[in-house]
């Protein structure tokens, strides 16, 4: 059995080494949320490129859940609260500028401090969120 920091640190360099295959490709940034974004806008060149992006990220959750489904699991929150956070997550990549990936990995190791200070505020509203709803449940 491989360890699972192992398997952590093969899959933060896979997705370090994608955002900077897409950065240097096409010079853009891997943040999630601009890219799917993107593809609601009625009129985007770079349609394509999107697509196969956002086509990539499904066909690894399809095949990860053939693979090893046991580590995918399913939701154990009502479809309506997750759709309803995932909702409230999207409105909160619009209003910060961008997502966790997009801040995070792109644009921490760009030297960003925009993206310095939004990181700093996922991980205390995250951490803070995590522990209230460990109280409520």
């Amino acid at each position: 059995m491989v360890s699972t920091w192992l398997l952590a640190l093969l899959g933060g360099a896979l997705i370090g080494a994608g955002s900077a295959l897409l950065l240097l490709t096409h010079g853009r940034i891997a943040g999630i949320s601009g890219i799917a974004g993107g593809l609601l806008q009625r009129a985007t060149p770079d349609r394509a490129w999107r697509l196969a992006f956002v086509g990539g990220l499904v066909a690894a959750g399809v095949v990860a859940s053939i693979v090893a489904p046991a580590a995918i699991g399913a939701s154990v929150r009502p479809l309506a609260l997750v759709i309803v956070a995932g909702l409230l997550v999207g409105f909160g990549t619009r209003l910060g500028h961008g997502c966790t990936s997009g801040h995070g990995v792109c644009g921490l190791s760009r030297w960003s401090a925009r993206s310095l200070v939004a990181v700093v505020t996922f991980m205390i509203t995250g951490a803070v969120t995590a522990m209230i709803a460990g109280r409520l449940s």
